[in-house]
């Protein structure tokens, strides 16, 4: 592959964006790809905006994706999707968890959760729409949202061919290993 590839993941703090752009990361590195990851977490530990870029490719010389040059955004929020939507390509791919945070302003009443969010997104691009909260839930650990997102992202991007059940091993504690794995299953499913 000469083309890179960009993929940004985008959520609020505690949902676990980082850990899986790090799994990512690990997968595509495991494979054999150039791959550089940048991470701003802000006011992450207050419930702000998280994002990470991961690009990836046969030589990748900076971490960094602009406007319009996603091929892939992963949101884990609802809202931050709509807020970041300007940076994914005309052609490229949502994976939108219909999850709602809400924020200090519209917790504090000074602004409503903006509506018909999933709609809007839809309406511009190529979207996959799950509800990965349920998903881990169903699984046993709410917590493994994040895997089942990646999971997601791995069908939309066609990486099928790593083996993310031995980079999961790998990567997490083996106490948590397989409650991830089945996570990152039910998220390949979607």
């Amino acid at each position: 592959m000469d083309k890179t590839k960009n993929i940004l993941l985008v959520g609020v703090g505690g949902q676990g964006t980082i850990l899986a752009s790090k799994i990512l990361s690990a997968g595509l590195v495991k494979a054999g790809y150039d791959v550089k990851m940048s991470e701003v977490h802000g006011m992450a530990q207050r419930g702000g905006s998280v994002s990470t870029q991961v690009r990836y490719g046969t030589k990748v010389y900076s971490p960094i994706i602009g406007i319009g040059d996603a091929d892939v955004l992963v949101s884990f929020e609802a809202m931050e999707a709509l807020r970041w939507l300007d940076y994914l390509k005309p052609d490229g791919k949502a994976v939108v968890n219909d999850y709602k945070i809400p924020s200090v302003p519209i917790l504090m009443g000074n602004q409503d959760y903006p509506a018909a969010i999933i709609e809007k997104i839809q309406a511009c691009v190529d979207t996959t729409v799950l509800s990965a909260a349920e998903i881990a839930e169903e699984i046993g650990n709410a917590k493994a949202m994040n895997v089942v997102l990646l999971g997601a992202l791995i069908i939309a991007m066609g990486l099928t061919d790593i083996d993310w059940e031995s980079v999961i091993r790998e990567t997490m504690k083996p106490k948590l290993a397989e409650m991830n794995i089945l996570a990152l299953r039910a998220g390949m499913m979607v």
